[in-house]
């Protein structure tokens, strides 16, 4: 429970951290961020792949192919269901949030509303994870979502800033969205906990919900600002160091 409990920390903390940073660099170039995000997409990649969907597989028995196709499919529509509500990333960063006024500010803060949303099935995802039993692993998903974290973080601080608000506030704002993901991974860890029956769906969503982040999200965003080749080859990167880690963990 020690480990569950400092890994939501950490997960959480990602977006402090990147909120920090974003404080420091409030002009940060797109080229870079882009990069940054697509390593993280790379291992986030590999992490839903290698750390849900196949144990997914492994523990759903019988009927594991069904079970883990329904649960990919569930937790991309829930995703996308969510999507429809509030929408998040590549759909808001286009906005313009430059404005001192209530419409500007509106923008800003529908997308800090946007990221803490998401990042909710984000930390399921982290949570379920240590549902397999195979603490590794469950750590190399809680990783490749903190990486994720840390960009998202970085981002929400200029917008906010650029409408007004004060760096106090703005930090607070970006902070809650942190501490929503700590509450998602322990409650995906307590309900994996309470009934290892749900472990393979549980699993197979959580994966679901990673898979549509990264590819409704995380590559469009990365392919909008012509670096596309960079950040192709900075996922393939991201998802190969996870892979590497996976072996020398396994």
């Amino acid at each position: 429970m020690t480990l569950v409990l400092l890994t939501a920390l950490g997960v959480g903390g990602a977006t402090i951290i990147g909120s920090l940073v974003g404080f420091i660099f409030k002009k940060m170039s797109h080229r870079f961020s882009d990069i940054v995000l697509s390593f993280a997409a790379g291992v986030m990649l590999a992490a839903a792949v290698l750390g849900l969907v196949l144990p997914s597989l492994e523990y759903g028995g019988k009927y594991g192919l069904i079970v883990t196709i329904a649960g990919i499919f569930v937790g991309a529509i829930c995703l996308n269901f969510i999507d429809k509500l509030v929408p998040h990333l590549h759909k808001l960063m286009g906005t313009d949030t430059e404005s001192h006024d209530n419409a500007g500010l509106s923008k800003v803060l529908l997308f800090v509303l946007a990221i803490a949303i998401h990042n909710f099935p984000e930390g399921i995802a982290a949570g379920v994870g240590f549902g397999s039993g195979n603490d590794a692993q469950a750590l190399m998903i809680a990783g490749g979502i903190a990486l994720q974290n840390i960009p998202e973080g970085m981002v929400i601080i200029a917008p906010m800033l650029s409408t007004g608000v004060s760096p106090k506030k703005t930090f607070v704002c970006a902070m809650l969205t942190g501490v929503v993901e700590v509450i998602g991974t322990l409650l995906g860890y307590f309900a994996v906990s309470l009934s290892s029956t749900i472990l393979p769906f549980a699993l197979a969503f959580a994966g679901g919900t990673m898979l549509y982040v990264i590819s409704d999200e995380m590559i469009p965003e990365t392919h909008a600002h012509g670096s596309e080749r960079g950040a192709t080859y900075a996922l393939l990167v991201g998802f190969c160091v996870m892979l590497i880690t996976d072996v020398l963990l396994g």
